[in-house]
């Protein structure tokens, strides 16, 4: 078993914790919401025993990697968060990217912005960001997404979502992934949640998307550039039983270079840590299918 080591990297104006294991080929594996980079761990154990050397950062505001001064959270400050950690960590050479729920919705960004610095990629379980809004207000995607507009709320959501010991991050988990039971990891992350800062900086992802006061006006003239067609050969996920997979499938449309798209069966939400074994074969089997020339 390759050795799994816990490290430290100042990127784009900011300290980021990862997991590193493995040697070869680099693939940077990018979590989501609520979550941590643990979340990888199957895969991480698994992407290094097959021949890579594999990343996996906590992101911004999800401790032990910093909050941010400044609260930036809008898709234009995290996709530059993922170019500085390519150049920082792989010298800018191109990675595979491997990322799930708000860890693709970035993905998308900057496969967009960032397109030589990516061999491949895998997104999971989160359709294109313009699809997602495009469907947003259909009533079974407002249900899905509830979270989306409560969180655009002030001060409430913090509460909301620390009371009880976390009860809504159980919720959350129950909510999208029903028939999985991850006790263990769930601690972990309301233990993450429950450092100074953490919870804000979480929902700022969210804040982000509808409100200014939590995007960088410096990367304004990016926005557009976010949602240009994507180039790079991309395999997207879904689990078969998250109500994403209604969007999912109809995203090919963003995407002008090689795509695919495939449903896990019986997984929800976080079918990484559901199905480990038919996640990795995937994204093993696509890695495999587009080696660094």
């Amino acid at each position: 078993m390759a050795a799994l080591s816990h490290k430290t990297v100042h990127a784009n104006g900011l300290e980021f914790a990862y997991l590193e294991a493995g040697e070869g080929p680099t693939a940077l594996l990018l979590h989501g919401f609520p979550d941590n980079a643990w979340s990888w761990d199957k895969q991480i154990t698994h992407l290094a025993a097959s021949g890579y050397r594999v990343i996996a950062p906590w992101l911004r505001g999800y401790s032990p990697t910093a909050v941010p001064k400044q609260p930036f959270y809008d898709r234009a400050t995290l996709a530059h968060d993922v170019k500085a950690l390519v150049e920082q960590l792989n010298g800018g050479q191109p990675v595979h990217l491997v990322a799930q729920d708000w860890g693709a919705a970035i993905g998308y960004g900057a496969l967009a912005l960032f397109p030589h610095l990516f061999h491949s990629a895998v997104v999971m379980a989160i359709p294109h960001v313009k699809a997602a809004l495009q469907d947003a207000l259909s009533p079974q995607q407002i249900k899905r997404a509830f979270h989306w507009w409560f969180f655009q709320i002030d001060d409430v959501p913090e509460k909301a979502v620390a009371d009880h010991n976390f009860a809504f991050i159980d919720f959350l988990w129950q909510e999208w992934s029903p028939n999985h039971q991850d006790q263990i990891h769930i601690a972990q992350i309301k233990h993450m949640l429950a450092q100074p800062g953490v919870i804000t900086a979480t929902i700022g992802y969210y804040r982000a998307l509808l409100r200014s006061d939590y995007r960088d006006p410096a990367l304004a003239s990016q926005y557009a550039l976010l949602d240009e067609p994507i180039s790079v050969p991309t395999l997207a996920l879904c689990g078969q039983d998250d109500v994403r997979a209604e969007v999912m499938r109809e995203q090919a449309r963003f995407f002008c270079g090689e795509y695919q798209y495939r449903e896990i069966p019986r997984t929800g939400h976080f079918l990484h840590r559901e199905d480990p074994t038919a996640v990795n074969e995937a994204i093993l089997t696509w890695l495999h299918a587009h080696p660094e020339t």
